[in-house]
């Protein structure tokens, strides 16, 4: 039977260390990984929901394009990579969670200048078994703080620098709410680790169009894909924070999130201060869709 996420601290996993499944306390990197000194390194997030993974190939699509931007080699085809997670899936008996993918320029002794193009990349795999679909905070609504977005500019890429963005969840927690939204020349940008919408009050949903400044989110892509089939009107543009206060609703997409209202905003409530319709309903779309296509 597969662990709950209270269980998850205590279940001995089995994880993936560039070629070799081992359990988690005999797993090692190399000091000189670059990963670990330069923050050299990209990664992937897959939810898997009933044993398979969701959304798998589009995941795969945008590692490509971030190893391409950063010039890092690849680890392996996508059938090698599909093959690696369905046998993590196996042996940690996953049935709902995630699994992270983390690929690294490899290690090399350390210097500014990427090593030579023959150095291997590093591959690091492993699970966590979480509960997805039956979230609390999917009832109750998330509250938010604004925070400047202090990232570097090329939030686009989805690399391992995430230093701000915990820093940015942890004000949040200290502040005694769940996340932060993040705010650069006056606009919302995205949350510390996922995609920021509102539902306008004429009822347009509202999200800030792709470029360099977020995160091209695979979770957001399938929602706003599902949401125009719903006949939702969508907006693809930049809002403020005092626009998202007047909306209807406002929400979050993310991997492991799916789509979760949020409620408040720097204290003010969003709509009535509950969850709204149309968040409520793009969850409920998009978690059946990720049922009936995951792989």
């Amino acid at each position: 039977m597969a662990a709950t996420s209270g269980e998850a601290r205590f279940q001995m996993r089995t994880v993936y260390v560039n070629g070799e499944y081992r359990p988690e306390n005999e797993a090692s990197v190399s000091v000189f990984d670059r990963g670990f000194l330069f923050a050299d390194a990209v990664y992937e997030v897959t939810s898997v929901l009933g044993g398979r993974l969701v959304d798998f190939s589009a995941h795969m699509a945008r590692l490509k394009r971030s190893l391409a931007e950063l010039g890092l080699p690849s680890p392996g085809s996508e059938a090698h990579l599909l093959a690696i997670h369905r046998e993590l899936v196996r042996r940690n008996d996953l049935d709902e969670g995630t699994i992270y993918m983390q690929v690294t320029r490899g290690a090399a002794d350390r210097d500014f200048l990427f090593p030579s193009e023959d150095t291997p990349p590093s591959l690091v795999l492993f699970t966590q078994a979480n509960t997805l679909v039956d979230k609390p905070a999917a009832r109750t609504g998330l509250r938010v703080i604004s925070v400047p977005d202090l990232r570097w500019s090329r939030r686009d890429i989805k690399t391992v620098q995430l230093l701000y963005s915990s820093m940015a969840k942890t004000e949040a927690k200290r502040r005694g709410v769940d996340d932060a939204w993040m705010v650069e020349d006056g606009m919302v940008t995205e949350g510390t680790s996922n995609n920021a919408h509102i539902v306008a009050e004429d009822g347009t949903l509202v999200t800030r169009a792709l470029s360099h400044s977020i995160l091209h989110g695979i979770t957001r892509a399938a929602v706003l894909k599902l949401a125009e089939e719903s006949d939702i009107r969508i907006e693809e543009r930049s809002f403020t924070i005092e626009e998202a206060k007047r909306a209807r609703e406002a929400f979050i997409t993310s991997a492991s999130a799916f789509v979760m209202p949020v409620v408040e905003i720097d204290g003010t409530p969003i709509g009535d201060g509950k969850p709204g319709p149309v968040a409520t309903r793009l969850r409920e779309i998009y978690i059946r869709h990720a049922r009936d296509t995951a792989i």
